[in-house]
């Protein structure tokens, strides 16, 4: 950031400028960011979603228009293509914005659309994190753990990378709250 034209460095220099708006890159940023799309939104009609803050819902004439935020990006469904068009033209008016086309993958998710179904799944992301951590030759198991291997708190073994072990966990986490089906 320059100093405005005209300032003079040689009287006060212990003077500072106060920013009168957030810049990309410091903290406040995302926050103020969202606080501007987030009233955009509902001054369009959107509802927030019930169970998460990033998550708008307009309904019209039985129209169905849903659209999920994301840090910086957006993510829009609908069940009419001109409802569909008519939100990104006006939010091409409002924001500086680019659309990148039909979605097939987001946070780990594989998609895939047809007019008839959509389908996700996480085949690209399990492997990935079999991979990292080292465990893409593994056997399948019907239990976690050794059934028969008594547990010692005064063993020889090596400590734990504790960063490593959350990363493990944390990933583990998420594959389970987006799939409980392999809990």
């Amino acid at each position: 950031m320059e100093q405005p034209e005209g300032f003079d460095l040689t009287v006060g220099k212990d003077l500072v400028c106060k920013l009168k708006k957030t810049l990309y890159g410091l903290k406040q940023a995302p926050r103020a960011w969202y606080a501007r799309l987030d009233h955009y939104l509902q001054k369009q009609g959107f509802k927030k979603g019930v169970v998460g803050s990033n998550l708008y819902i307009k309904i019209d004439q039985g129209k169905l228009l849903v659209a999920l935020v994301y840090v910086d990006d957006l993510i829009f469904a609908s069940n009419n293509d001109e409802m569909s068009h008519e939100f990104f033209q006006n939010m091409l008016k409002e924001f500086e914005m680019s659309m990148i086309g039909e979605l097939s993958h987001f946070l780990g998710l594989q998609i895939s659309q047809t007019r008839a179904r959509l389908c996700i799944s996480q085949t690209k992301y399990l492997k990935d994190m079999l991979k990292k951590y080292g465990m893409e030759d593994c056997a399948p198991m019907s239990t976690l753990m050794t059934t028969n291997y008594k547990l010692s708190k005064d063993d020889d073994s090596p400590l734990v990378d504790a960063t490593h072990y959350r990363s493990m966990i944390g990933a583990l986490l998420y594959l389970t709250a987006t799939r409980p089906d392999i809990m």
